[in-house]
């Protein structure tokens, strides 16, 4: 007898990602599986009179994006916060957030998200003193798009004790002004807490990266807001065409929520987390909670089986380790949060447990070091597969690109990044490090042609969300200078970054990424043909429906 089909999705331009069968006109759908993917006449026979016929109006259908680095908690508490991108000048900085505080009059902590480091002018950084000529009897903590700097008022440094500067460890600086007190910018999340602590949700969001660890007490109603909050963020994913996400945050509380949410109105989304791994953890860690975290947290929609650590900070506030020193600032090339020695016997260990890895390296010095510390554990422990991963890889040296291939390691990177893209000013990021460096940052087309496995993301909420914005970003990327190397990948590798090879970063490309018989029922209809359309236009190209394991999580 044949199988009736849940749902049929015709009269489209599916891309199944799929090499053996790249093209169809139509799929079929049987609770969380594909049933068949085919021409219309192959999927007509499937249609039964429960069947729900979706019909494509010939647009794209892909496998469901899969977001492959961002944090779910932090983007999903920013929803609620000012956005100030895109805003340029102190005039309308101080129209910005006079308007926010005036309608949230409560608030303890005024919060605002994606101050460029040249939100005032090319030359002239944020201080407290601007923030206090706006706002001086509200406390004010405004982050830059990569959440590695933010910069508080003098009332926020009172109320969180920082005024007068504090050791907040290696790798973090509250940096002080000539009169001896904090000139209101924070570099890394131990220089940023004691403020954005303050605010609504304790900065319980940002724990899982900051510390790697999780709330010392929460409150039944705060637990509550939190999962609302997250549910939020989870509907927003699944608008966007989002049927699985890959959340670097690395919190045992955020796992339990999560849990909760999965086991009462289920998830919208798959979600795979790591365990973070700080420098002042105890190696030991990694057995009693990133392997115990796997074999509690192991199914196909929530996961947690793999090791988050930070190897360095960000170029713009000077937290980046690069081999040779800053253009700007001779004699300094950042410093390493964790040292060559301790970073190795990590990964040794890691890969022992069987646990891949997946290490934030900005610098082409990180990148290096992240590589030695896979090298030393296929030493140590033998070559097998351990899809290990570097995140971000804003600069590689060029010493180091063949070495991804060598030591099977992926290239975690985001189109929204590179400065020119997605609004992104220039500056200070080019000067920072030097024209000699430009053809190696952001390398995508050099990593790929020297045999590195890609896969594409945006970071949210550093950038945001929308794949389809990340992909427009992707393939419309300009040169800095004429005569560099043209880094874009092609459209189909930039879609295979968002779905197959994302798949397979997870161990799971033998059920979904692809759209084929018996793997999971995870879909995006959008809404034109992306292959017909200008790269210009790629951002206005929408998600009509998407499916995650068969079950319809937005329709527009």
């Amino acid at each position: 007898m044949q199988a009736e089909a849940s749902f049929i999705i015709r009269n489209a331009r599916v891309l199944t990602m799929d090499e053996a069968n790249p093209r169809a006109a139509a799929l079929a759908v049987s609770g969380n599986r594909i049933l068949a993917v085919g021409s219309e006449a192959e999927i007509d026979v499937y249609s039964g009179p429960d069947t729900h016929v979706i019909d494509a109006k010939g647009a794209t259908v892909l496998p469901g994006f899969n977001e492959a680095h961002m944090h779910i908690f932090g983007g999903s508490a920013e929803l609620r916060e000012l956005s100030l991108m895109g805003v340029k000048g102190f005039d309308a900085l101080d129209k910005a957030l006079k308007a926010y505080a005036a309608d949230y009059p409560q608030r303890d902590l005024l919060i605002a998200q994606h101050a460029d480091y040249t939100i005032l002018s090319d030359d002239e950084r944020v201080t407290r003193h601007h923030l206090d000529r706006i706002l001086p009897d509200r406390a004010v903590l405004i982050f830059a798009p990569d959440h590695h700097t933010a910069w508080a008022n003098t009332l926020a440094l009172k109320m969180g004790g920082i005024l007068e500067g504090r050791d907040v460890g290696i790798g973090n600086e509250i940096v002080m002004g000539e009169d001896g007190l904090a000139n209101g910018e924070l570099r890394e999340s131990n220089a940023i807490r004691p403020v954005s602590a303050l605010g609504e949700t304790g900065a319980r969001e940002m724990l899982g990266v900051g510390t790697g660890g999780d709330p010392d007490h929460v409150t039944a109603e705060e637990r509550a807001a939190d999962i609302e909050i997250i549910k939020e963020g989870l509907a927003y994913v699944a608008s966007l065409g989002i049927t699985s996400l890959q959340n670097m945050d690395g919190s045992l509380y955020q796992l339990e929520m999560l849990d909760e949410i999965e086991k009462t109105t289920r998830l919208p989304v798959r979600v795979r987390m790591p365990f973070h791994m700080k420098n002042f953890m105890p190696l030991a860690d990694l057995e009693a909670k990133a392997a115990a975290w796997r074999e509690r947290f192991n199914t196909d929609r929530l996961r947690s089986d793999f090791v988050k650590l930070f190897m360095d900070g960000v170029t713009e506030s000077g937290t980046a380790v690069f081999v040779d020193d800053y253009s700007h600032q001779p004699g300094w090339k950042g410093e390493p949060l964790f040292s060559q020695t301790h970073f190795d016997e990590i990964a040794i260990a890691a890969d022992r447990l069987g646990l891949p890895v997946a290490v934030h390296a900005i610098g082409d010095g990180a990148v290096r070091m992240v590589l030695n510390g896979y090298e030393a554990a296929i030493k140590a422990n033998g070559r097998r597969d351990s899809r290990n991963r570097i995140e971000h890889i804003e600069v590689v040296h060029p010493d180091d690109v063949p070495r991804f291939k060598e030591l099977g390691t992926i290239a975690s990177m985001q189109p929204t990044h590179p400065p020119g893209s997605a609004g992104l000013p220039l500056e200070p990021y080019l000067s920072y490090i030097g024209e000699e460096r430009w053809p190696h940052a952001f390398a995508w087309r050099t990593l790929t042609d020297a045999g590195a496995p890609i896969v594409f993301a945006t970071d949210w909420p550093v950038s945001p969300l929308d794949p389809m914005h990340c992909i427009q970003c992707a393939m419309t990327r300009t040169v800095w200078k004429e005569g560099m190397k043209d880094q874009r990948l092609s459209l189909y590798e930039t879609l295979a970054a968002y779905t197959r090879t994302s798949a397979w970063v997870e161990f799971m490309e033998d059920r979904k990424g692809m759209l084929k018989p018996g793997y999971l029922a995870d879909i995006v209809v959008l809404s034109a043909d992306v292959e017909a359309a200008d790269f210009t236009d790629l951002a206005a190209i929408r998600p009509v429906t998407t499916m995650c394991d068969g079950r319809i999580t937005y329709q527009a």
